[in-house]
């Protein structure tokens, strides 16, 4: 009996012993080689919408379907936007006509201020004349009151032709083709034939389309999105560790990554960053006192912060939401990270059965 008890009680002080042992490493641990399974592969979502408004007249794709940049994924009948084109066109050639006639115009007004130029030469010069007469009182006054008058009415027409000749060149361009309604009409043939161009959606980068719920004869609205794109080379991992288990980590820190959909594998990662903040602690000014936070609970949670990751490629079986386990430690101790190795690898077998 006294065998027993002795057994017993070397049992129990191992065991204790070793309780306290894996309780400091995992206190230790957690701060050189956090390690934690709350973690996502995450990447951007594009809501894709037409810039314009029509009739879906064929969808070229498929639910999960992979495309590649430029891809045709869906059209709007084209047809008032083509029409719209042609009368962009017919806008343009008259615009150009007016600008002829324009033209046109402001030779016959140059002509005409040439004309008024000679006109009021004439009529100054022989107002003067009889200026210099009537002076010696060898004219009469009314003669050279009647040479003044046609001397200013001369002036006045030439001013009179040179201001329309300004109106006119005005609207021209110093070029061909500028004056302001042929430009006009150029903006308006330009946006015509981009919003026809529109009518036909493309991927904006290679990706995959997914959740598609849309079929011809969809009325779609510009600005309205229709379409959910991932892009495939925009997938990172984020993991949520206790924010006293990063406090420790800096430049040379790496990470390994198990993935539940991948057991038994471990891949390595970089730091990308880590997120400045929660959103428990955002606050919206409203003119309101602050809301003081409550927990009555004697441990309250600790708070957790955001680390991304990145690394080559990710492997094709994951998709966005895919969950993994990651473990941080400094490469530059080899100690630490064969400790970090051991547990992710233990990590990343055990998903074999979780």
């Amino acid at each position: 009996m006294a065998n027993t008890d002795t057994t017993f009680r070397r049992w129990m002080k191992s065991l204790i012993i070793l309780f306290l042992i894996f309780l400091g490493y995992i206190i230790v641990a957690d701060r050189h080689i956090p390690l934690t399974t709350e973690s996502r592969v995450r990447g951007y979502v594009v809501q894709i919408a037409p810039e314009v408004s029509g009739n879906i007249t064929s969808v070229e794709i498929k639910n999960n379907q992979k495309v590649t940049k430029g891809e045709v994924l869906f059209t709007i009948d084209p047809s008032k936007y083509e029409l719209a084109v042609e009368r962009a066109k017919l806008a343009l050639q008259q615009a150009k006509e007016q600008e002829t006639s324009l033209v046109a115009q402001s030779k016959a007004a140059q002509a005409n201020v040439a004309t008024s130029k000679a006109n009021y030469d004439n009529a100054h010069s022989e107002y003067n004349r009889i200026n210099q007469l009537a002076a010696k009182k060898l004219v009469s006054i009314s003669m050279r009151d009647s040479a003044l008058a046609k001397d200013r009415s001369s002036l006045s027409t030439l001013h009179a032709a040179q201001q329309q000749l300004l109106s006119i060149q005005a609207q021209l361009g110093k070029k061909p083709d500028e004056s302001t309604m042929v430009m006009s009409a150029k903006n308006a043939l330009e946006q015509a034939e981009l919003d026809l161009a529109h009518t036909q959606i493309t991927a904006p980068s290679d990706g995959v389309i997914t959740n598609l719920q849309l079929d011809v004869g969809t009325m779609a609205s510009a600005n309205h999105p229709m379409l959910t794109f991932i892009p495939t080379n925009s997938m990172w991992v984020s993991a949520d560790f206790r924010e006293k288990s990063t406090a420790l980590i800096n430049k040379d820190s790496v990470a390994y990554v198990a993935y539940d959909a991948l057991p038994g594998q471990v891949f390595n990662f970089h730091i990308a960053n880590r997120d400045f903040g929660v959103a428990a602690a955002q606050e919206t000014p409203n003119g309101q006192l602050s809301a003081v936070e409550v927990n009555n609970r004697w441990v309250r949670d600790a708070q957790r912060v955001r680390v991304n990751l990145n690394s080559e490629p990710l492997p094709k079986q994951l998709f966005i939401g895919s969950r993994a386990t990651v473990v941080i430690y400094p490469d530059n101790n080899p100690v630490w990270q064969t400790l970090a190795s051991l547990q992710i690898h233990l990590a990343s077998w055990l998903h074999y059965i979780y």
